[in-house]
């Protein structure tokens, strides 16, 4: 296999991680959401005292149940991107010594991630601490981080300057406020208890399926707030692989030193990322993925004396894996027909695009470290 090709069967691998992460979260979420919606369909209209002292103690109990969700949310996306990190930083260093062309030299340099780096990453205010730098050579929609050191830890922040856990809490506020006066301005209105419910939640509880589905499903207060979690852990986890796979990178200077921005996993790609496709910066140069939120655009690594092996020059990775069907039933599994449907009606470069945006398939992370043999980094549990 071309080892470059594994960047790319990497990143579809990390998209499915992120949707196993995202339906922790957003199950979570929606459960406070359907149990405050069946006490609020219990309520009795006709007793109009009891009925709004039990209203009040609804909405008090879900406003804090959400922000137990937030933080319960905050220790999870600790953990996993602690593991993560563990993982794509192995995982880099075993691809550059896969890479190294004959006779070069054999020692490629690992990076030890800290106990903190997670913590920083999700927990961390780095307006406080002054280190977040815009570059002066992009775009003022395009963010790099200075000084990020995987060894001590690393503060790094969402697409719009937030951080995670933040970004948790803004949305427990939020959806709370929300249904309160929607709640509110229903009963005001003569709307009934049924009317009200049936339009806050969407949801049914026993016909839950992928992320995408109950997105598409989703009431007033879950189809937003599941597609902002989405991307919140979409973007953190490329946020978080792309760092460490970036230290890994300037910790061997001999194996690499510049890398390709490649935006071939952007579905619907952005103005900012249809422009860096292609570019080639040095490492500690350049955008650092995610440029925006749900970006999934990545770096490819420039490995010293490759020649002309390299995936891009000689083909897509939608036209290597049509070219290869061992490889293609490796990465898309069961869900090979479909691909294969897709490139019969699209062709392989845009049939991989539309898989990646469809594909609700899950990976826990010992399940995303189980397809790289060669990486045994410690991991949390399923």
């Amino acid at each position: 296999m071309t080892q470059h090709a594994e960047f790319y069967r990497n990143a579809i691998d990390l998209n499915r991680y992120s949707n196993g992460v995202t339906r922790r979260i957003v199950r979570a979420y929606n459960d406070v959401i359907l149990d405050t919606t069946e006490r609020l369909a219990a309520l009795d209209p006709s007793s109009a005292p009891q009925t709004a002292a039990r209203l009040r103690a609804i909405l008090a109990q879900l406003k804090e149940s959400l922000a137990t969700w937030s933080g319960d949310s905050t220790m999870l996306m600790t953990e996993e991107l602690q593991g993560l990190a563990v993982l794509q930083s192995d995982f880099m260093v075993q691809q550059l010594r896969d890479l190294q062309p004959p006779g070069a030299p054999a020692i490629v340099r690992t990076v030890e991630i800290s106990p903190q780096f997670a913590q920083a990453v999700v927990t961390s205010d780095p307006t406080q601490l002054g280190i977040v730098s815009l570059s002066d050579q992009l775009p003022g929609a395009v963010r790099t981080v200075a000084r990020v050191t995987v060894a001590d830890g690393v503060t790094l922040t969402l697409p719009n300057g937030q951080i995670v856990r933040k970004a948790f809490e803004d949305i427990g506020t939020a959806q709370a406020e929300l249904f309160s006066q929607a709640v509110r301005n229903g009963l005001l209105t003569g709307e009934s208890t049924e009317s009200i419910v049936r339009r806050l939640k969407g949801l049914n509880r026993e016909r839950l399926g992928t992320v995408n589905q109950q997105i598409q499903q989703g009431g007033l207060v879950t189809a937003r707030a599941n597609n902002q979690i989405r991307a919140i852990v979409r973007s953190s986890i490329t946020q978080v692989n792309d760092a460490a796979m970036q230290e890994v990178a300037l910790a061997n200077p001999d194996a690499t030193k510049r890398y390709r921005y490649t935006a071939v996993l952007d579905s619907r790609t952005s103005p900012i990322c249809r422009a860096l496709d292609g570019k080639v910066y040095n490492w500690g140069e350049g955008p650092q993925p995610p440029v925006h939120f749900n970006c999934r655009s990545m770096r490819v690594p420039l490995v010293k004396g490759f020649a002309k092996r390299t995936l891009e020059i000689r083909q897509t990775y939608g036209e290597w894996l049509q070219a290869n069907p061992e490889q293609k039933e490796k990465v898309f599994g069961s869900k090979t027909p479909y691909f294969n449907y897709l490139s019969k009606k699209y062709g392989p470069t845009d049939a991989v695009r539309r898989f990646v945006r469809e594909d609700g398939t899950e990976l826990t992370l010992n399940q995303l470290a189980s397809k790289y043999p060669n990486v045994k980094p410690g991991v949390p549990g399923d």
